[in-house]
């Protein structure tokens, strides 16, 4: 998907309690630095699904249906690389496993690269 955009970054260190908006975050090998360890390591959401109890880590400008389309591919935010792997039960979104980890910023590119 060409054109999309990184729109929100998001960690939530404590289960329960609001999550912290980022500009940049590190991603690691098991997740976001910062981010309580869950059930994936990595949860992506498009912008037109989001809610106000939406608790993804990024939020993304492509539309729904290709993100979700994306199960079984790669993602691309920036130079880090998720392996996007499952779709959640009871919240829009996708989760995905860290291929590449790195640094990701609001405004970074969106691919989806097979």
């Amino acid at each position: 998907m060409s054109g999309a955009l990184v729109a929100s970054i998001h960690i939530y260190p404590v289960k329960g309690e609001p999550g912290e908006e980022l500009s940049v975050a590190e991603v690691e090998d098991d997740g976001l630095a910062g981010d309580r360890r869950k059930r994936a390591p990595v949860q992506l959401v498009a912008a037109e699904d989001v809610d106000e109890d939406t608790r993804a880590n990024f939020v993304v400008t492509m539309p729904g249906d290709a993100l979700l389309a994306s199960v079984g591919s790669v993602v691309k935010l920036g130079v880090v690389e998720l392996e996007v792997d499952a779709v959640p039960s009871g919240c829009p979104g996708v989760y995905a496993r860290v291929r590449r980890p790195g640094k990701v910023s609001v405004g970074d590119t969106v691919e989806v690269i097979g």
